[in-house]
């Protein structure tokens, strides 16, 4: 393994869209550092542990080592119902592994990525954090979070040549959509639903993973120097407005 091979740190790296960045980055002869709750084989450093620890990030941006010029803000968990049923427990999850995870992370890898002389953030946002989704307010509210807590950092961290974007996803082909379908009771009737939202009605084709991964890599890459502070919607058209 080249020691001079740039790093990139992927959070959530077990599956899905964390998965797919940690692969596509790989291919790109980047060298993997990937951080979740459950083991990643095929990453080059792992770090087993939870975004909701400021221990356990510390612990992976460190295990990182040097020479790291990404990080992409995977980990992430998904909640709806009405507003009025939500307690404390399931606020603080939500809000403390989107939010507090993104941001503590973010913080961990800005004295590193300066080391390097600058580099690469992409936090996963979502559709949900540029408008509203009626019975979802919690998720609603971590992913506003996350696309505002992008601006500010572009802006903060732009003279030590650190950018800073959000990718924000409609529904991706994860196992987390599989499980909101099945959590629903009628996953059939779920997606149909979700489907009716989009301008392409039952047409629609969820974004697959591998395109929010395309779309991470390119935002590090150096030809898009010019971009951040930027949230970048791959939803179909969800977020574009009315039909």
């Amino acid at each position: 393994m080249s020691a001079d091979r740039p790093t990139v740190l992927v959070t959530g790296a077990a599956s899905g869209i964390g998965r797919s960045c940690l692969t596509r980055f790989a291919e790109g002869g980047w060298r993997t550092a990937a951080f979740d709750r459950r083991p990643v084989p095929h990453a080059d450093v792992m770090t087993v542990g939870d975004v909701r620890v400021v221990a356990d990030v510390d612990r992976a941006v460190a295990a990182a080592g040097a020479g790291l010029r990404a990080v992409v803000n995977a980990a992430g968990v998904w909640s709806e119902g009405p507003t009025d049923e939500v307690d404390e427990a399931e606020w603080d999850r939500v809000i403390d592994t989107n939010l507090k995870g993104t941001f503590f992370v973010c913080r961990a890898a800005i004295a590193p990525l300066r080391a390097t002389g600058g580099g690469s953030i992409v936090n996963v946002s979502s559709d949900a954090g540029i408008q509203g989704n009626a019975g979802a307010a919690v998720y609603c509210a971590s992913k506003g979070g996350v696309s505002v807590l992008t601006k500010a950092l572009a802006l903060e961290l732009a003279p030590h040549t650190i950018r800073v974007n959000a990718v924000c996803p409609g529904d991706v082909e994860t196992p987390m959509l599989a499980g909101q379908a099945r959590d629903a009771g009628d996953p059939d009737a779920y997606l149909a639903r979700l489907r009716s939202q989009y301008p392409a009605g039952a047409a629609t084709r969820f974004v697959a993973p591998e395109e929010v991964a395309e779309l991470v890599w390119f935002l590090c890459q150096p030809a898009a120097r010019a971009i951040t502070g930027a949230l970048v919607s791959i939803d179909n058209g969800l977020s574009a407005g009315v039909v």
